[in-house]
């Protein structure tokens, strides 16, 4: 295709709906300042699903709790639709891993509801109707009365994921939402949340220590190494390459294993 003047089809795409500008976080400890995440950059369009990949310490969650406003840089910049990320609000909706993030003395139904009164200001008859229905897409339909000591913890999480996306939020967060799951449980979640995803064409940020849940839930991968977290490298994840048991999912859950993380093990072995 002939290009009809330079810079053209720069300036006609759209703007990053987040853009991450060599963001550095760091703690001070007794021992001295701790750098838990150096120099990071990336950006995430409308649509995109980003995995944030990597092993326990990579700074992958301190990460995501900065785009959701809870943390600040110690450098650099995070800006959400052209502003600057200086606190929590309803547009970053975050599912955390810890199953207690509902409250107690509301019921499954009362807790999406009481988000909906809040956060959207939506009136009780119609918050109720959007809880019902978000929890019905995540299959608690028959637990809308039920109090959260009485869950378990896949139900804990599907009331987490309904209430984000009832919300219906810009971006969603999630920080390893199901990696307190059984592994059954785990697979089965993963699929759900994959299908709302793509079924409302949500935006989200996902962060897993686990390359075959990356693969199955992102639409691109970045893979990050610990001590400090740094980018260490990117994988696009094409639609027909998610579905395991493929040749093509082995095959990208293999390449993501020996080019990031196999010389990491060797170091260690």
């Amino acid at each position: 295709m002939t290009r009809i003047a330079p810079g053209l089809d720069e300036i006609a795409a759209p703007s990053p709906l987040l853009i991450v500008d060599d963001v550095s976080i760091g703690y001070r400890t007794p021992a001295g300042w701790l750098t838990a995440v150096d120099s990071v950059s990336f950006t995430i369009s409308a649509g995109e699903r980003l995995v944030l990949l990597g092993p326990s310490g990579c700074g992958k969650s301190t990460l995501l709790r900065a785009v959701g406003g809870f943390l600040k840089p110690s450098t650099g910049v995070i800006l959400f639709r052209g502003a600057p990320v200086i606190k929590p609000g309803p547009d970053r909706m975050t599912v955390f891993q810890e199953f207690d993030q509902l409250l107690p003395w509301r019921t499954v139904l009362g807790n999406v509801r009481f988000a909906l009164e809040r956060g959207r200001g939506l009136a009780r008859r119609e918050a109720t109707e959007v809880a019902r229905d978000w929890l019905g897409r995540v299959g608690l339909t028959r637990a809308v009365d039920a109090y959260p000591h009485t869950l378990s913890g896949g139900m804990k999480q599907r009331v987490a994921i309904a209430r984000a996306f009832a919300l219906q939020p810009a971006l969603l967060l999630m920080d390893e939402p199901f990696a307190a799951l059984d592994a059954l449980t785990r697979r089965q979640m993963q699929d759900e949340l994959l299908g709302l995803c793509e079924e409302t064409g949500s935006t989200a940020l996902f962060v897993t220590h686990g390359i075959d849940e990356a693969i199955r839930v992102g639409t691109r991968i970045l893979a990050m190494t610990p001590h400090p977290g740094r980018l260490a490298a990117s994988f696009d994840v094409p639609v027909e390459t998610r579905e395991r048991g493929t040749s093509r999912f082995a095959a990208l859950e293999s390449h993501i294993q020996h080019s990031v993380f196999a010389e990491r093990e060797t170091e260690h072995a």
